[in-house]
């Protein structure tokens, strides 16, 4: 097939979800903007609950947001115009240009994508005429059966934009010759004339081996081989859902020990990439049935369903837990929903986020969060200041249906710029109880120094996570320069 020569749009698909996709279209978008090349990235639709507040107001996943900071540029809604949010195993909220629309069920959804189809042209189109060029980042697997009528996140989107598509896979799960072929032999002929190439992720060991695999695959397919990347090594790329869960090397200095109960529907999971980062923390990620292990820091994270989850951390008996890590003088925080959880009661009369009712929180802060239809969607830059202690700043992002009222918000820890009177944080009286509806509170680091002072840190050592977000772009960047054909990819989209 022969694209169009103003084509400005190249999309990324893979062979399998966690292939790569996100990883190379965060790669690419850095190497053009390397090269003074304007480029945008883009995901036509998104499941995932790690999001990010753009600048417009609304909401797209972090993977976008992550690629769009790799290419210069603010994140916006137009570049994931449909992400959908998992609040039980058969439904999500669906979220159209930043905006929820609703809640929706596999079914229901599926009928509405062709409603939805219109929305997301729409902001490719603005991308494209704003742009010298659009990386596209596909949904799971284009071969998907079942999934193939009424498309809008592979193939379905390709041939609406007329582009051409690369395909990603991942060597390190086996199989990636059967992946690559069967994933293009399931194609329509048109999709299959649309593969411009493939690519293979996370290689390990002499490349020699491989040649006589690459080359089967070329003469077989007809279609090229652009490039092996290579399996790199401690590359942190913030994930667009799945749960990071490796750590790195920790200091020979005190470790803070830090644990975060994981729940059914923790969203913005990222928050705590600061800290797994950290070489004077230990972050334990405690999943179902396991108990939480003694720490100085208990973190409850972020969910999208608070009472549901609520009921969840009881079920393991983390509130017993919890109750003694505080008898014995540990730290507790909570993160949006899991700040909502530490006070006395959740209501939500409308059934927002799961059947309608009250859940009695934890009691341990003196509020109550009654759940409301408008999401709260906001950046936030401000003033942290423990007591006794000078104000750091702090920078963040708001993401949250419930809105929170009660005395122990009499005296805030966070205080907002720029004239606004808005307020954020609360501690106990005892100063043991710490929460926010911050995400990313842990990124600045001085805002991350204070917290981790007050959990119990003996000594003053910051670490600069934005920095390491950075690191981790360039290697990826670095990587795709040195091991993949950019004269052909850069003909693809008439560069």
């Amino acid at each position: 097939m022969t694209f169009s020569k103003t084509s400005k749009t190249l999309m990324v698909q893979g062979t399998t979800s966690d292939a790569g996709k996100s990883a190379l279209v965060t790669g690419l978008c850095r190497v053009f903007k390397r090269r003074g090349i304007s480029v945008a990235p883009f995901k036509p639709q998104n499941m995932a609950l790690n999001s990010a507040v753009t600048q417009d107001g609304g909401e797209i996943g972090r993977a976008q947001a992550l690629q769009a900071e790799a290419a210069g540029l603010e994140p916006h809604t137009d570049m994931n115009p449909v992400l959908l949010k998992p609040n039980t195993d058969v439904g999500a909220q669906v979220i159209v240009q930043g905006q929820a629309i609703g809640e929706m069920n596999a079914v229901s959804y599926h009928e509405y994508k062709p409603r939805v189809m219109k929305a997301v042209l729409e902001s490719w189109q603005r991308l494209t005429d704003q742009y010298d060029s659009v990386l596209v980042e596909g949904a799971g697997s284009p071969a998907e059966i079942n999934l193939r009528d009424r498309d809008i996140a592979n193939m379905g989107f390709a041939e609406k934009a007329d582009c051409p598509v690369i395909i990603i896979a991942d060597i390190d799960k086996g199989g990636v010759f059967a992946h690559l072929y069967g994933t293009l032999k399931l194609l329509s002929e048109s999709e299959q004339n649309r593969v411009a190439g493939f690519v293979i992720n996370r290689f390990r060991g002499d490349i020699k081996l491989l040649e006589s695999g690459l080359d089967w695959l070329e003469e077989t397919t007809g279609k090229p081989v652009l490039g092996v990347l290579p399996y790199l090594h401690g590359l942190h790329l913030e994930a667009e859902d799945a749960v990071e869960s490796q750590q790195v090397k920790q200091s020979d200095n005190n470790i803070l020990n830090v644990a975060v109960p994981i729940l059914t529907r923790v969203s913005n999971h990222t928050d705590f990439d600061p800290l797994r980062l950290h070489p004077d923390v230990n972050l334990q990620l405690v999943r179902k049935g396991q108990p939480i292990p003694a720490c100085d820091l208990i973190i409850i994270p972020g969910t999208k369903n608070t009472r549901t989850d609520l009921n969840f951390l009881r079920e393991n008996g983390w509130d017993e837990d919890i109750q003694k890590h505080l008898r014995y003088g540990g730290k507790l925080m909570g993160v949006c929903g899991g700040y909502q959880m530490l006070g006395q009661f959740i209501h939500d009369p409308e059934g927002i986020e799961s059947e309608s009712g009250s859940s009695s929180g934890l009691g341990y802060l003196d509020f109550e969060t009654t759940m409301v239809r408008k999401k709260t969607l906001k950046q936030v830059k401000g003033k942290l200041t423990f007591p006794g202690k000078q104000p750091v700043t702090v920078t963040g992002y708001e993401i949250h249906a419930g809105e929170t009222s009660g005395t122990a918000l009499e005296q805030p820890l966070i205080r907002l710029l720029e004239g606004s009177d808005d307020v954020d944080g609360v501690l106990s009286a005892d100063e043991q109880i710490f929460g926010s509806y911050l995400h990313g509170i842990f990124e600045t680091a001085e805002a991350c120094e204070e917290i981790l002072v007050w959990a119990g840190k003996k000594h003053k050592s910051e670490t600069d996570y934005r920095s390491l977000k950075e690191e981790g772009i360039d290697r990826m960047a670095d990587a795709v320069e040195q091991n993949l054909n950019m004269n052909k990819i850069m003909n693809l989209i008439n560069i």
